[in-house]
């Protein structure tokens, strides 16, 4: 076995291979966004409004204008003064009759009104933060405080405080999808019914890095420059230049470094980047601002907070025949795409079980709260949720045993590909296996035993299963380069982005597979828009999947040139030329060259004819593949200590097919990191806002976040299951420990509550008055 051989065994798809980045980052050596201090800069503060919803009518600058150091002070007029344009949502989804959803724009600063505590109302740019501080807190807003409406049931009432004139009665989009014939004779005919109001309740992001961002302009070339974290340069430099700055894509420039989170927050243009670059023009000086946590919890996007009646009708032998969602969502006070509550709801919810019939109505409501978009899961592990707290009601109130419920509705794997109501085709799974298999892990059958000796200690114990199936990897193009460098590396150009994935690593393992060349020659480069042709950006786990496709094909056309090079340096023809392992060689002797010694003499200047590639490097745009369909199954066992009410998650164990695993160290990290945050939503984290919008949970203090002390010991096995839609058979992970986790430790906490429903997040407080029934 050669060198090559032993290194493909090593570094090669299937193998753990530790993340390129963390020694890195470990140091402290990471480059975020508030890292980065160019020369000159000044810094800005935003100043935001305290009331929800008001009419906004002055603006008094004059004292914070002469405090030292303030530099300047824009509003909304200076905004159209530029002809910046405001922030518009890029997807409309249909209402019930057609006609397109309500998607008022958002100005960057509020301009006539404000909506909810904590929109940007003007931002102060001053020599250092202290002094930009001192100016903001010195800024006068005249307000005449409107009633203010925070959730979708009274936002949509009559009589409402209307929150934008162009869309009456709050009403941002009626959504309707299935076949509303085909359910209601379903629900008609069924021997049962299952109705269970339930909520999926709002929660705060809270990435470990706060939002930052440091706006530059350079007037020769009449261009932008935006340091900023983010999900993905390409998409954003095409949004905000696009809508904002009302300029060519290419008069943007948009760099990101390293990321400390996002998980869907930071994939959008935010209000604040088109004021910091207006701001950089005007003094010709770039501008640097960082969020502060008191103002991420109120500025950064929510996520969540959706309000079911979920209802499933079965057979008389608890075979489904149909499921119907019917509710609203919060869209907050400004619209972004409402996917979560409206189209992932249907992709999601009809999990792994056959379900002949679907309905899934949504009214989604503008409110005085911060907007809601995209958080871990966006929609997807809310569908699951629904379902299988479903699954266990019925089971309940049909006296079937909730494993046997689920094995009869299971959709086998000589039904694939299956197409369910919601128009997905799945290709894959052995979902009944993978319940099997969790069950036997988990020690299911001793879990009477564990059961008595909670009791013994005065605790209650509780047992939740829950399958799941994800729809991931949302259609569109992708970028996969391949640059070979002087100094005898390799850059892989993405255009996802990497906010604590593991991309480096996960790409690099691919690429040295198919090229064979030395995993430690690789670098990734994700955060330079100048370097993209185009990029989806990391988000719906799709970047295994479409990141790693595109660099399949990159790599074959790199082989492809190679062929060309070395045959004309071998003297042989390209038809006679083969590659494996890094080399190319004539058919049927041992002449050949390697990959990167060929690149080595295309530096040093080889000599071409016209006809022959002039280099080995690569930009390549894919064609995103199909869906796939990440499906798994968590159990969960909890206790409750019903003198105080507190949960703790004690035993914790999932089997998953996330299909072919490229790193599987770096998998179950990001089931880790799922079921966690699911775990944060189930238990521990509510935003509550009071009548006026204010929201009572804006810091740590009032918000809990799950803790290392709160994370069980994880079992993890993989039942691997290669997915048909793409060539590498990959599935999506990143969101998938969500999915699960929901309904594992919700269907734990009612079972040893005895079977009363309790919605998230099951807080102490909330346990205890359950228990004590105290409403």
């Amino acid at each position: 076995m050669d060198d090559t051989e032993l290194a493909l065994m090593k570094f090669g798809v299937g193998q753990p291979v530790l993340r390129k980045e963390d020694p890195t980052l470990l140091r402290g050596q990471g480059r975020y966004t508030d890292d980065i201090n160019l020369p000159g800069q000044a810094y800005a503060v935003m100043v935001r409004s305290r009331h929800a919803h008001g009419i906004l009518k002055g603006i008094d600058v004059s004292e914070a204008r002469a405090m030292p150091g303030v530099l300047a002070i824009l509003t909304a007029a200076d905004l159209d003064e530029a002809g910046f344009g405001p922030l518009v949502c890029p997807v409309n989804i249909p209402q019930r009759d057609g006609s397109p959803m309500k998607s008022p724009p958002r100005p960057s600063l509020a301009k006539g009104k404000v909506r909810f505590v904590g929109e940007a109302v003007a931002v102060v740019v001053a020599e250092t933060a202290s002094q930009a501080k001192d100016g903001a807190e010195a800024v006068m807003l005249d307000i005449d405080e409107l009633p203010a409406v925070t959730d979708p049931e009274s936002a949509l009432a009559p009589g409402a405080a209307q929150i934008h004139d162009e869309a009456p009665g709050n009403l941002v989009l009626d959504f309707h999808f299935g076949d509303r014939e085909a359910v209601t004779k379903a629900f008609a005919e069924a021997a049962h019914v299952t109705t269970l109001k339930i909520d999926s309740n709002r929660v705060v992001c809270n990435p470990m890095e706060p939002r930052s961002a440091i706006g530059s302009y350079d007037p020769k070339k009449e261009r932008w420059i935006l340091n900023v974290g983010c999900q993905g340069v390409f998409g954003l430099r095409g949004g905000l230049a696009k809508e904002v700055l009302k300029v060519t894509p290419d008069k943007l420039h948009v760099l990101t470094g390293n990321v400390g989170g996002s998980f869907g927050m930071k994939a959008p243009p935010y209000p604040e980047y088109g004021p910091l670059l207006l701001a950089a023009r005007k003094l010709g000086r770039p501008v640097k601002w960082t969020d502060e946590r008191s103002e991420s919890f109120l500025s950064d996007h929510h996520g969540r907070d959706h309000q079911r009646v979920a209802e499933l009708a079965l057979d008389k032998d608890g075979r489904f025949l149909a499921v119907r969602l019917t509710g609203t969502g919060n869209a907050g006070a400004y619209i972004y795409p409402p996917v979560p509550a409206t189209m992932n709801a249907v992709k999601n919810l009809i999990d792994v079980y056959r379900t002949p019939a679907m309905e899934v109505n949504s009214r989604i409501a503008f409110t005085n709260t911060t907007p809601i978009a995209a958080y871990r899961g966006a929609g997807r592990p809310e569908g699951n949720y629904f379902m299988e707290r479903l699954v266990d009601t019925a089971a309940q109130e049909m006296g079937i045993d909730r494993i046997e419920l689920r094995r009869r509705n299971h959709i086998a794997p000589e039904q694939m590909p299956y197409k369910s109501p919601a128009n997905n085709l799945y290709d894959s799974g052995e979902f009944r296996a993978i319940l099997d298999e969790a069950l036997v892990l988990a020690d299911w059958s001793g879990f009477e035993t564990r059961k008595t000796e909670s009791a013994r200690r005065g605790k209650l114990r509780g047992l939740g299963v829950a399958s799941y199936l994800e729809v991931t990897a949302p259609a569109g193009k992708e970028f996969g380069g391949i640059r070979f460098e002087p100094d005898g590396d390799v850059t892989m150009l993405s255009g996802t982005l990497d906010y604590g994935q593991g991309h480096a690593s996960t790409f690099a393992q691919v690429v040295t597979g198919l090229l064979g060349i030395p995993f430690e020659r690789f670098k990734l480069m994700q955060g330079d828009s100048d370097q993209l042709q185009a990029g989806g950006g990391t988000g719906g786990s799709r970047s295994a999947l479409v990141g790693a496709e595109a660099f399949r094909e990159a790599s074959n056309k790199v082989i492809d040139q190679g062929k060309k090079i070395a045959g004309h340096v071998l003297e042989a023809s390209p038809a006679d030329m083969e590659f494996a392992q890094g080399r190319f060689t004539i058919a049927g002797t041992d002449r050949s060259i390697g990959l990167l010694e060929l690149a080595q003499k295309l530096q040093d200047g080889l000599a071409l004819p016209e006809d022959i590639p002039r280099t080995l490097d690569v930009s390549h745009i894919s064609d995103t593949p199909p869906s796939s369909f990440p499906n798994g199954c968590h159990v969960c066992e909890v206790e409750i200590d019903p003198d105080t009410g507190v949960i703790a998650v004690v035993r914790y164990f999932m089997v998953n097919d996330f299909g072919t695993l490229i790193n599987p160290m770096l998998v179950e990290g990001q089931a880790h990191g799922g079921v966690m945050q699911g775990f944060g939503q189930a238990i521990l984290e509510r935003t509550l806002y009071d009548e006026t919008g204010q929201l009572l949970t804006g810091s740590f203090t009032d918000y809990a976040m799950p803790r290392a002390q709160d994370a069980p010991h994880f079992t993890i096995q993989s039942h691997p299951v290669p997915a048909k839609t793409n060539t590498l058979g990959v599935k999506g992970c990143g969101e998938a420990g969500c999915a699960g986790a929901l309904p594992a430790i919700m269907n734990a906490v009612v079972d040893a509550l005895g079977g009363r429903h309790i919605d998230m997040p099951a807080t102490p407080e909330r346990v205890w008055r359950l228990l004590n029934d105290r409403p």
